[in-house]
């Protein structure tokens, strides 16, 4: 089995996935013009895609109120301070400061402007 993609129901999905798009380099792969508006965005090497829709079916959870180490997304980048201060700028929030963990990656956890927690790590030794 390989993972297709991840989906993530929140309040309005078409600028959700234009803020990914913009500061995260996601490529739109389908977009839905009406409700669920879904939007699937790919990784940098196609090979793992992200959802962002609104069902009518379900309440947008509260991702603010999920404590990010329930629920996160993380994304590996060459870069954990330069990513973590570029996406400071375009809006996300910091939870807590980065930090090396004992294996010797490099880790740090934001929040998107909607609230969904997002991890940036950059592993000291690759696991995939």
């Amino acid at each position: 089995m390989k993972i297709e993609h991840t989906a993530y129901q929140v309040e309005d999905p078409v600028a959700v996935a234009r803020w990914y798009v913009e500061h995260l380099g996601l490529t739109v792969k389908r977009a839905q013009d009406e409700r669920p508006f879904g939007q699937f965005l790919a990784d940098d090497g196609d090979a793992v895609m992200l959802e962002f829709y609104n069902s009518p079916k379900v309440a947008v959870p509260d991702y603010k109120g999920i404590d990010p180490l329930i629920l996160h997304l993380a994304f590996w980048t060459d870069d954990v301070e330069a990513t973590r201060a570029r996406l400071l700028a375009a809006g996300a929030a910091a939870e807590g400061d980065a930090a090396v963990t004992p294996a010797g990656d490099h880790v740090a956890m934001l929040r998107d402007p909607w609230g969904l927690a997002i991890q940036f790590v950059h592993r000291a030794h690759p696991m995939i």
